[in-house]
């Protein structure tokens, strides 16, 4: 084979080195890997390849995020798109049916990733290191953009949910909820089927978006002004 045709074949210095901060983060978490050590998992001939590509950790990391995120929001919208339908035709259901609804359009996308073996791992795991920052970082996650499937599912479920609960971020702890857990899940060594896990955190994040607001949550919030 020519040396032509071998490069041909080769991903591309951007894309190996994505493909190894994917491996790398999945093992070890995001904050533990430096960018020389991805290059060289990389085996890109330059020592600084990932500061060329993407200047720094950041840009690296929203590289990654926007590797995945069109399958996500696609997936998503969808599932907000028969969702909207449901309504207009009035079968959607109970209010708690509802919300059984808006979970899973919540977790059902991403948890695709638990099929996808290393690749899909870095990814769950980048986005739960971000949100579990002191400081959340919902905006290299994308959940800050206009027009994306959180925006869209944050508004489709507000009209359901206590008003306490909606000042109280009751929408962000479940997110990070679900995001976090299905991390957890793409570490567990030998799982394949994923199918009752990912129906029984549907079940969760439902119960907890639809979870009363106690009179003690009500005073302390009262309290706080």
């Amino acid at each position: 084979m020519s040396t032509a045709s071998s490069a041909a074949g080769r991903p591309d210095t951007r894309s190996r080195l994505l493909d190894a901060a994917e491996a790398l983060f999945a093992e070890r978490g995001t904050e533990a890997v430096s960018l020389r050590e991805i290059g060289r998992a990389a085996e890109a001939r330059n020592v600084i390849a990932a500061q060329y590509w993407f200047t720094d950790r950041d840009g690296l990391v929203r590289a990654l995020i926007e590797r995945h995120a069109p399958e996500i929001e696609a997936a998503r919208h969808a599932l907000l798109d028969e969702y909207e339908d449901l309504l207009a035709r009035g079968a959607a259901g109970t209010e708690q049916d509802r919300l059984h609804l808006l979970a899973g359009a919540l977790a059902r996308p991403p948890a695709r990733k638990l099929e996808q073996g290393v690749s899909g791992a870095g990814y769950l795991r980048t986005v739960a290191d971000l949100l579990t920052r002191p400081e959340p970082s919902t905006e290299h996650v994308g959940y800050d953009r206009e027009g994306g499937s959180i925006i869209r599912w944050r508004h489709l479920l507000e009209p359901l949910l206590d008003p306490d609960a909606v000042v109280l971020h009751r929408r962000f702890y479940v997110i990070r909820f679900v995001d976090v857990e299905l991390a957890q899940r793409s570490r567990a060594p030998g799982r394949r089927d994923h199918r009752l896990f990912v129906s029984q955190l549907v079940d969760s994040a439902a119960g907890l978006l639809g979870a009363a607001t106690s009179d003690e949550t009500r005073r302390l919030r009262a309290e706080r002004g």
